[in-house]
């Protein structure tokens, strides 16, 4: 009875596989730690208008607030009220802006921040 001779190879690239995923993953915690200045992730979550349109709005409304795939919002706060884009937020618009993207400090944060861009 002959053996395959793949099984150890196959053996040598599952464990090397392994290996690989368990030190970048030990690397992304360092990195993490290092840009936090060495203090360990708080779970709370953001309230900066500008860093919470970085995390949810900008692949839409592009970087710089000039749109993309959505509108440009440069000048969103003469278009709408801070109610009014609160509105639109939660419950999203016909066309493609999803709604509850950003809900209770974070969407007034948001939403006032917005409808300073006049």
């Amino acid at each position: 009875m002959k053996r395959n001779p793949l099984i150890p190879f196959a053996l040598i690239a599952a464990l090397g596989i392994a290996v690989m995923l368990i030190i970048s993953l030990k690397g992304a915690k360092q990195a993490d730690e290092i840009a936090n200045g060495g203090k360990k992730e708080e779970q709370t979550a953001s309230t900066k208008p500008d860093e919470i349109y970085a995390q949810t709005c900008v692949s839409c409304h592009g970087d710089q607030l000039q749109g993309a795939v959505g509108p440009n919002l440069t000048k969103v706060g003469a278009k709408y009220s801070e109610e009014e884009i609160k509105a639109i937020l939660q419950n999203g618009k016909e066309g493609g802006m999803p709604a509850g993207l950003v809900s209770g400090a974070q969407l007034d944060a948001v939403s006032k921040w917005l409808s300073e861009k006049k």
